[in-house]
């Protein structure tokens, strides 16, 4: 087991102060009390926590705020947020209630110097950009706006730029595997990891333990973000790094 250690990171999705979990990103279904799962997972032994305020209006945003109090206050691992981040006012915001690292995604694609500005105000390590892409007929594209709009931006062009721009990370979510538990992109992941000089996110597609390590063997992914089956019970944390541990991979205990 050589290199650094491979990160084990539960994903919550964010509504109106609820944990919510969708497939292909609809019909989504309420998982739980964000901070209590946060705290739970931390506890378990997961590296670091993603929350996703994914209905990012005014009021979804002061919620939201709140609950990056809440769980700074509650967990002794590293956190990242996402959703409507814009400025560097919002991140500002989230960094003062507590979050490690913040991610953007649409208002990245719309707006790419904010990435530059990022890096520049707080360092490369607090910026995650997210990118969720889908293989179409054309090849891979990237989405905006929670999946919902195409843009001409290829994916693995739009990663180059991310990490030339001072991207500390890239999230990277495969809109055909996400929420569908049949394993992740590896063929992209692979690609993107072995090309860019920052770490990469696998996201979207985790069902099995065999999922998470493939993520790792074959997409060289830096790091395995998951919802649904750590949400749902369906595995466990530290039953993941043992088994993981076992397979050869190097995981922190």
């Amino acid at each position: 087991m050589s290199g650094l250690a491979k990160r084990i990171i539960p994903c919550l999705d964010v509504k109106n102060g609820e944990t919510v979990k969708g497939t292909n990103f609809v019909n989504l279904r309420k998982a739980g009390d964000p901070v209590e799962l946060g705290k739970t997972y931390s506890d378990e032994g997961a590296d670091e926590l993603v929350f996703l305020d994914i209905t990012a209006s005014y009021e979804g945003r002061k919620t939201f705020t709140d609950m990056v109090t809440r769980v700074a206050e509650n967990i002794n691992i590293p956190f990242t947020v996402g959703g409507g981040i814009n400025s560097l006012d919002d991140v500002a915001r989230l960094l003062d209630a507590g979050a490690d690292k913040v991610s953007i995604n649409s208002a990245a694609i719309r707006n790419p110097n904010l990435i530059n500005e990022i890096a520049a105000h707080y360092g490369s390590q607090v910026c995650v950009c997210a990118i969720d892409a889908r293989q179409d007929d054309d090849g891979w594209h990237c989405y905006v706006k929670g999946g919902r709009e195409r843009t001409e931006l290829d994916l693995f062009s739009w990663a180059h730029e991310v990490a030339d721009r001072g991207a500390g990370e890239i999230l990277f979510t495969s809109m055909d595997h996400d929420g569908v538990k049949k394993g992740f992109a590896n063929e992209a992941l692979a690609m993107l990891s072995d090309n860019l000089s920052i770490p990469v996110i696998a996201s979207g597609g985790a069902g099995t333990m065999e999922h998470f390590r493939d993520a790792f063997t074959i997409g060289h992914a830096d790091a395995a973000l998951a919802a649904s089956v750590f949400h749902f019970g369906e595995i466990a944390i530290p039953e993941l790094k043992r088994y993981l541990r076992n397979e050869g991979i190097n995981v922190r205990s």
